[in-house]
């Protein structure tokens, strides 16, 4: 029973192998994709990074973690999953903040 913010952590960690902090939110996201036909509702968080593991193990199927400008973002879309990689940069360059609060759990 975790949290969307919980999951970020962890999935932070598994697949990069940094420690992650949420502080806020960027935005929520609703991506259908003809390909699968499947749909998929994308939570973005921003924060600060405290530390690597260089040493840790990803998840399966994850080679590396790769550190990109905005612009490598960019040139890079055909390459990316769903076009919700660089709408979700692209709006955390527009400075959107949203406070984590806006996101309730409920036990």
């Amino acid at each position: 029973n975790e949290t969307l913010a919980a999951g970020a952590v962890r999935e932070a960690l598994e697949e990069s192998a940094y420690e992650f902090t949420p502080e806020f939110l960027i935005g929520v996201y609703r991506w259908h994709s003809n390909t699968s036909d499947a749909t998929y509702l994308r939570f973005a968080f921003g924060g600060r990074i405290l530390q690597h593991h260089p040493q840790r193990a990803l998840d399966k199927g994850i080679v590396r973690a790769v550190w990109m400008t905005p612009d490598e973002i960019r040139t890079t879309q055909s390459r990316h999953r769903s076009p919700l990689i660089l709408r979700c940069v692209e709006d955390y360059l527009a400075g959107k903040r949203y406070p984590l609060d806006l996101i309730t759990h409920y036990e």
